[in-house]
């Protein structure tokens, strides 16, 4: 992969073989559902786009899913003691490690044509939908949709292709690399995003008092 920088009247473009794994938390402590991703993360649309996949974790009130939560970190804890005094690796884990390492640096997949086509018609497709969201809305997306994003599909694409020693992505990897995109990056985009609604001096000042008195979000 490669950057490009054009600074101070600069231009070039310079290796990058580091891959970025960021956390944000929302400004307010709880995400609020009537906000963007945007302004919930809190950071500019410019670096949002860099990154391939962005999820929303959500902190739902649910009894079930706080009950699987809880017993998992308490199972984490209680284990640790006894991973930091039994310094073997298991077999699985060391032949988990050996395979990421052989596919990273043995396997350089590319996409094939029907691939290529597959992924250009799909690209075309959500730009088109994320325009027309925009125009009903009045807002534009918290995540643009550019080149960008096509090179983040590319990359996943590429990526599963990799996973399974494949020397070529298919179509299959390509449509697998949309499904995650858009239940990831494009959720994120449309989140928050709501009809266009004009709004009275009385209904605006009824809604200040309502966020005033009721918490936003789950």
């Amino acid at each position: 992969q490669t950057i490009s920088i054009a600074k101070a009247g600069i231009t070039t473009v310079l290796n990058s073989r580091t891959s970025v794994l960021a956390a944000a938390n929302p400004p307010s402590g709880r995400y609020d559902d009537l906000k963007t991703a945007q302004d919930n993360i809190d950071l500019q649309t410019t670096i949002l786009s860099r990154f391939d996949l962005i999820f929303i974790v959500k902190d739902i009130r649910m009894y079930s899913q706080d009950k699987i939560i809880a017993s998992h970190i308490i199972k984490v804890h209680a284990s640790a003691g006894a991973a930091l005094g039994d310094g073997r690796v298991s077999k699985e884990e060391n032949w988990l490690k050996r395979y990421i390492q052989y596919c990273r640096t043995e396997c350089h997949p590319r996409l094939s044509e029907t691939a290529s086509r597959e992924l250009q018609s799909n690209y075309v497709k959500i730009r088109q939908d994320m325009r027309q969201l925009a125009n009903e809305t009045g807002e534009a997306a918290a995540v643009p949709i550019t080149v960008r994003q096509l090179e983040a599909i590319v990359r996943l694409s590429e990526a599963l292709a990799k996973m399974q020693l494949r020397h070529e992505a298919t179509e299959e990897h390509v449509r697998e690399a949309i499904r995650l995109f858009n239940a990831a990056t494009m959720d994120a985009a449309k989140s928050g995003i709501q009809q266009q609604v004009n709004l009275t001096g009385e209904m605006a000042q009824a809604e200040t008092q309502i966020r005033r008195r009721v918490g936003i979000g789950n």
